[in-house]
């Protein structure tokens, strides 16, 4: 997959997955969101949404490594393929096992927020694949669930064991508003954010033809097997950081030794960087809802990052430059956080203890705030610290 179609495809995102995914997300940023950035595809009219959106005072998923006004491209042909390909695998097994076409429109709304319908191998923890399902809480081995059949299986039936359930396990599913419906599946603390992916998921299933008015049974059809097998429980491997010396949430962040590796060339200086950024939380400006990498990489003097998410700019990260939760970044530092969201968080470290942010006490808006605040505010989980390093960045 290309790295600009992932880019793309997390545009118009209807709502953003934040914090850990505990907590509740109201509505009204979502009307908001639909307001503000009303695009999904050059040529092709609707909308899709990639992640669930927040309250303010949330970090949360990025839209994307953007231009200045945080605006994100629109997915590429690529990406749209891959999606389309995707949605079809799971409706092929849908259709295979008897289940109605409401099945098949429940499971696109619940991959569309978890991975924007690409079959990712990574996510928060060891979530992976199109629904983010854990190897560690029993849906498969890695392999297994990295095939589009099997983990769409896995989300209709569940397991053998009847733990973890799948949509058929649930009690009277088809009468289930749609959202509810996936959140029986999923048990994430965002239950509201499914329901905003209907819009998305019926036109992807338009463009791949598939018939969501299909009749079926409730259970489907038992004697068919699984696409893929059944999950053996396997225990996957957790890929969270664990190297460096870990704090406590909490504890205060302390100005690390100045100085960045030979490789880190930006446009700005570190220090031109660090007034730049602090001129966007004093000039008022908006522009920057949903756009946490964008606005680092525009701090640096680059128009975009050449990285998707968040996350994933700290994953690409040489090893040598990650500093996995060390809680003495120096000045001009990359603060990155795990969210529980796709995208992740990151924040410039301005020195003192203080980061300057995007959304966190207004939305669209860059404000300075203890670094402290994301995790004992919001509930993120600190991941580290990296040079402010940009290699795909132009």
């Amino acid at each position: 997959m290309e790295g600009a179609d992932a880019l793309r495809a997390a545009a118009n995102v209807a709502g953003r997955g934040l914090m850990l995914k505990v907590g509740a997300v109201g509505a009204v940023c979502f009307l908001v969101f639909l307001l503000v950035v009303g695009i999904f595809g050059a040529g092709i009219g609707g909308k899709a949404f990639a992640d669930g959106c927040g309250s303010i005072g949330q970090p949360g998923a990025d839209l994307g490594s953007t231009g200045g006004n945080g605006a994100p491209d629109a997915p590429g042909e690529q990406t749209r393929a891959d999606q389309i390909k995707n949605a079809q695998a799971i409706d092929a097994v849908a259709k295979a096992r008897g289940l109605p076409g409401r099945a098949t429109l429940v499971a696109l709304m619940t991959a569309l927020q978890e991975s924007t319908l690409l079959n990712l191998d990574h996510g928060d923890r060891d979530s992976i694949g199109l629904f983010q399902q854990r190897p560690s809480q029993g849906w498969g081995t890695k392999e297994q669930i990295m095939k589009p059949g099997y983990a769409a299986s896995m989300f209709f039936f569940g397991a053998d064991s009847g733990s973890p359930q799948g949509l058929t396990d649930i009690l009277a599913w088809p009468s289930m508003d749609l959202g509810a419906a996936a959140q029986a599946v999923q048990h994430s603390a965002y239950p509201d954010l499914y329901k905003g992916q209907e819009g998305p998921a019926r036109e992807i299933a338009g463009l791949a033809t598939i018939d969501l008015n299909r009749p079926g049974t409730e259970k489907g059809n038992v004697d068919q097997g699984t696409q893929g097998g059944t999950a053996s429980g396997g225990t996957g491997s957790t890929e969270c950081y664990t190297e460096g010396t870990p704090g406590k949430p909490g504890e205060p962040f302390h100005d690390g030794a100045a100085g960045w590796p030979p490789d880190v060339k930006n446009p700005r200086s570190t220090a031109e960087a660090i007034a730049w950024a602090t001129l966007q939380a004093t000039s008022s400006t908006p522009g920057w809802y949903r756009a946490c990498l964008a606005f680092v990489a525009n701090s640096q003097g680059w128009t975009f990052s050449g990285v998707p998410y968040a996350i994933d700019h700290y994953k690409e990260m040489p090893a040598a430059m990650k500093h996995d939760k060390d809680r003495n970044p120096p000045p001009g530092a990359l603060m990155y956080w795990e969210t529980g969201s796709r995208a992740g968080h990151v924040a410039l470290y301005l020195g003192d203890g203080k980061i300057a942010s995007n959304d966190i006490e207004r939305p669209g808006f860059i404000d300075v705030v203890p670094a402290t605040d994301i995790e004992t505010k919001w509930g993120a989980t600190y991941v580290g610290w990296a040079p402010p390093y940009f290699p795909k960045g132009g």
